[in-house]
C-alpha cells in the first residue's frame, strides 16, 4: 500500500474536481476535499482494496457533500434563513460573474474559424467527449483533440492580448 502523502498527491486533484462538479464551488470543494483525505486517514484500515483508491476515497467525497447537503438544510429548516439569505446573494453574485465570463469567452470564440469553435462548442456546451467529436464531424477523436487544445491555446493567447491593451 502507498502512503498517506503519495495517496495524497496522487488522488487530489481527482477528488477535488469530483466535488467541484457536485458542488459548483471551488472553495467548498477544496475544503471538503481536505475533509475527504483526512477522513480517509482515520478509515485507512477499512480499505479492501475491492475498489481502486480513487474510487474509495470519492465515495468518501460523495457522502461528505451528502452530509454537508443534510446539515445545511437543518440549518434551514431551523429558521436561520439569514445563512440561506447570505448564501443565496453569494450564489446570485458568483452567477453574474460567470455569466459575464461565459459572454466573454463566447465573443472571444466567434473570432476561431468555424471548425475549432464547433469542435469548443460541442466539448464545452455539449460536454462531448473528443470521440464523439470526431464523429459528428467526420473526422478522428485524436483530430478533436488536437483541435481543441489549439482552439483553448488560441483564446488564451487572445484573453492576454486584451487584457496588456487594457493596461
Amino acid at each position: 500500500m502507498q502512503n498517506i502523502e503519495q495517496i495524497y498527491e496522487k488522488y487530489f486533484e481527482i477528488v477535488n474536481k469530483y466535488l467541484f462538479c457536485l458542488t459548483h464551488n471551488y472553495d467548498i470543494s477544496e475544503e471538503l476535499t481536505q475533509e475527504t483525505f483526512y477522513r480517509a486517514v482515520k478509515k485507512i484500515d477499512t480499505y479492501k482494496g475491492e475498489c481502486k483508491i480513487s474510487v474509495w476515497l470519492c465515495q468518501i467525497a460523495k457522502n461528505i457533500w451528502y452530509d454537508e447537503c443534510r446539515k445545511n438544510k437543518k440549518l434551514i429548516n431551523e429558521g436561520e434563513n439569514a445563512l440561506f439569505d447570505i448564501q443565496t446573494l453569494n450564489t446570485l453574485e458568483e452567477q453574474v460573474i460567470s455569466n459575464d465570463e461565459k459572454v466573454s469567452l463566447y465573443r472571444q470564440m466567434q473570432k476561431l474559424d468555424e471548425k475549432t469553435r464547433e469542435v469548443l462548442y460541442l466539448r464545452i456546451t455539449g460536454e462531448l467527449s473528443f470521440k464523439e467529436i470526431g464523429i459528428i464531424l467526420n473526422k478522428t477523436d485524436n483530430w478533436a483533440r488536437v483541435t481543441f487544445y489549439r482552439g483553448k491555446n488560441k483564446l488564451k493567447e487572445v484573453d492576454w492580448y486584451e487584457r496588456e491593451e487594457r493596461l
